[in-house]
């Protein structure tokens, strides 16, 4: 079961470094003003986007593979199709804790593979609206 507890998502939130796969360089899209707000929040993002050269300031890469650095959180703005690809990435990493998928993106059996694996699974929530909530 996808993270619904308050406490449980609080716990989601306690990470230092976010790639948010999706990640917008239009200061009006979402992927581009939630990333901009946790990163103003004292957060490290990591913005993935293959069509961006930087974004924020920082790098933007084609995908999780190529991050070097630790991984925290992976937060999705991408369709719900793509989400399972996605997970594969996570899945070959062993720093990511919690996947977390924007408000409208779901994948069921995505999420259970995130969770067999023995991390945590947020889905269909915004993270500016949950951070706002319970920080």
């Amino acid at each position: 079961m996808p993270v619904e507890s308050d406490d449980e998502l609080r716990d989601a939130l306690d990470v230092d470094t976010i790639a948010v796969v999706g990640c917008s360089t239009t200061p009006q899209k979402d992927a581009h003003a939630i990333p901009k707000f946790m990163l103003e929040r004292g957060y490290e993002i990591i913005p993935i986007n293959p069509y961006a050269d930087e974004i924020f300031g920082k790098e933007a890469y084609d995908s999780l593979v190529e991050v070097e650095e630790e991984i925290d959180m992976v937060d999705i703005f991408r369709p719900s199709e793509e989400v399972s690809d996605i997970v594969d990435e996570v899945l070959e990493r062993d720093d990511v804790e919690v996947v977390w998928t924007q408000l409208g993106i779901r994948d069921s059996e995505a999420g259970e593979r995130v969770e067999e694996s023995g991390r945590k699974y947020v889905e269909d929530k915004c993270l500016k609206v949950e951070y706002n909530r319970l920080k």
